[in-house]
């Protein structure tokens, strides 16, 4: 063979390498749950991190969940709440949704995918709440920028496979938070090899919703004493309040949408 002949990779083979690298990457990350309650849809990671989020806000209605590499999924973040803010205030706050979103962060990761040396080795969910549960809509996007519209709940991360077998036995459209919540901890603590199951406790966790009561601003995260209440079989407490701990529930909070987008519509009034 000539020494300075190029070393050839068929397309197919580069594309199987990049897919393999990016599956590993992402399987070694602890596990997220996005599933249906009959209020909202609920986000639940295992992530002891307090400042390190794998669930944020990113507009009114619209929340992101994701695993793998936290650099590379947080500038996927940052686009998309850059991408919700400039549409929302070049158009309006309707004309943000999950769908267009997903749709970017599509062509980013397929982009990435194909012509970057090093595939994002990140898998993501963008979740938007509707005004009832048949408008909820999830989207779930892979490494390459594949796009999957999903029902009710999905997985993600190493064990994400198990954990959405358990799901499809066990959850159940309805399900109110408190019983969304257990049932997704549960299949956070089992053991993809087989072993004895973890007992997760809320200070393992990262747990936020999108709740459809609230105005405005549906998402909220959930923490302290109110997780450990919905998480408790021996406490009454069932849903989370309609305004978060400490927050007066006609604070301007609740009036006001992202902070840099804050025009009022027709029916909020002149701004005071």
């Amino acid at each position: 063979m000539t020494a300075g002949m190029p070393f050839y990779v068929s397309p197919e083979q580069l594309m199987k390498d990049r897919a393999d690298f990016a599956r590993k990457g992402i399987a070694r990350g602890r596990s997220v749950v996005v599933l249906a309650f009959d209020n909202g849809i609920a986000f639940v990671a295992e992530n002891p991190s307090r400042a390190l989020h794998k669930v944020s806000e990113i507009y009114d209605r619209i929340a992101f969940a994701a695993v793998g590499k936290y650099n590379e999924f947080e500038n996927l973040r940052v686009a998309g709440v850059r991408y919700a803010d400039l549409r929302g205030y070049s158009y309006d706050r309707s004309d943000v949704t999950a769908r267009g979103l997903a749709n970017a962060y599509a062509q980013t990761l397929g982009a990435v995918f194909t012509q970057e040396s090093k595939p994002y080795e990140v898998e993501i969910v963008v979740a938007e709440v509707g005004s009832t549960p048949e408008s909820d809509q999830v989207y779930r996007l892979t490494y390459d920028g594949s796009v999957a519209d999903e029902h009710g709940f999905v997985a993600m991360g190493g064990g994400a496979e198990q954990i959405e077998n358990g799901l499809k036995e066990q959850w159940r459209e309805g399900m109110n938070l408190s019983e969304a919540l257990v049932l997704a901890v549960g299949l956070l603590g089992t053991d993809p090899a087989g072993g004895p199951a973890r007992q997760l406790t809320p200070t393992q966790l990262e747990v936020a919703v999108l709740d459809r009561n609230r105005p405005r601003r549906t998402f909220r995260r959930i923490t302290g004493q109110l997780l450990e209440r919905l998480l408790s079989t021996d406490d009454p407490t069932r849903d989370a309040p309609p305004a978060d701990d400490g927050l007066d529930e006609h604070s301007t909070r609740d009036a006001t949408t992202n902070p840099q987008t804050q025009r009022p519509t027709a029916q909020d009034g002149p701004p005071e």
